[in-house]
């Protein structure tokens, strides 16, 4: 092998390598592609591809890349032209670990650029901090959403109706047996995040919190309200399971059932479906239910919709259909149409 010494190269940059060593470092030093141009001065092809390369060099989706220049009829080059068989120019080699991985002859521009992307896929820019914490708020509301439809009547307090670890918190699971209410429960004591996420997401500053439906009904003051009035009972009352669908399915004007949801789909038709509706809508335009979180909704909703897989689009309460139409209506364009 070269010997190997520290360079850095940035983007931007195309190297003409001037020896055999310090080709021989730089394809050690490369952590990525090394894309090789063998060119000689008087073929008029050669700087035809020599613009391609200086836009790969430009271009930030491929920034660890290196873009090397080796004249091909240089006496201090013949070691390297004879290493790779060099007959002609331009003559454009791929590199990964020193090995040859594909080769180019001719000038092709369009055939250099497929086989880099094709050999160094594309990588995505580094998001911002205000990105990062854009994209952190939406996948907690969207967990907060998932927390508050878990079930018809779910309650977020401290500990757990077995052991409540505060007098409110006791009261309210008090007042729900009392209401002979069937609720799910979340305590906030074992998460930071939902702890204070849902109070801006609830605009709610305190425990325990009460949801019916996905909705806010309010806190203990209001439950006890409530209570001594009678609306309570009639607020919590066990929910048909056709009710329980309906609901769902409107809880959102554009409405996906699927495996996993919008930000980890976990299968390959689930992904598919939510790479065409963030390309035709973006994220923030429908909400997801993830079937495999609930058995009850997985089964009942083939029944309720005589659809019998996964993932199903609902738009305004109307079910679209599954992977397939979806795929043909993004590819002809009548998704976006029909989700305006």
């Amino acid at each position: 092998r070269y010997a190997s010494v520290q360079f850095t190269m940035t983007r931007g940059e195309v190297m003409d390598v001037g020896s055999e060593a310090a080709f021989g470092r730089e394809v050690d030093q490369a952590t990525g592609l090394v894309v090789v141009h063998f060119w000689a001065e008087w073929c008029e092809p050669c700087k035809q591809m020599d613009e391609a390369v200086r836009l790969i060099a430009k271009d930030p989706k491929h920034p660890r890349v290196k873009l090397l220049r080796v004249e091909a009829e240089r006496d201090e080059l013949e070691g390297v032209t004879e290493k790779f068989e060099v007959s002609m120019v331009p003559h454009i080699v791929f590199l990964k670990q020193g090995k040859v991985v594909d080769t180019l002859e001719g000038a092709d521009p369009k055939g250099l650029f497929d086989k880099v992307a094709l050999h160094s896929p594309a990588e995505a820019p580094e998001p911002s901090p205000q990105q990062d914490q854009e994209l952190a708020k939406r996948e907690l509301n969207a967990r907060l959403q998932r927390l508050t439809t878990s079930n018809p009547v779910v309650l977020f307090m401290k500990g757990s109706p077995d052991e409540p670890r505060c007098g409110f918190s006791k009261k309210a699971v008090k007042l729900l047996q009392d209401a002979g209410a069937e609720f799910g429960h979340f305590d906030i004591l074992t998460d930071q995040e939902v702890r204070q996420g849902l109070k801006e997401y609830s605009n709610w500053p305190t425990y325990p919190q009460l949801y019916v439906n996905g909705e806010l009904l309010g806190g203990y003051d209001i439950m006890q309200e409530m209570s001594e009035s009678g609306e309570l009972a009639a607020e919590v009352k066990p929910e048909s399971i056709e009710d329980r669908l309906k609901r769902l399915i409107e809880s959102s004007r554009v409405m996906l059932f699927m495996k996993g949801d919008k930000e980890e789909p976990r299968c390959g038709f689930s992904a598919k479906v939510v790479k065409a509706l963030d390309e035709a809508v973006g994220t923030d335009a429908y909400q997801t239910f993830d079937i495999l979180e609930d058995q009850v909704v997985r089964q009942e909703l083939k029944t309720y919709s005589n659809w019998p897989t996964y993932p199903q689009l609902y738009v305004k309460g109307e079910l679209i259909g599954g992977c397939d139409i979806i795929l043909d209506m993004a590819n002809s364009g009548e998704l976006k149409e029909a989700l305006a």
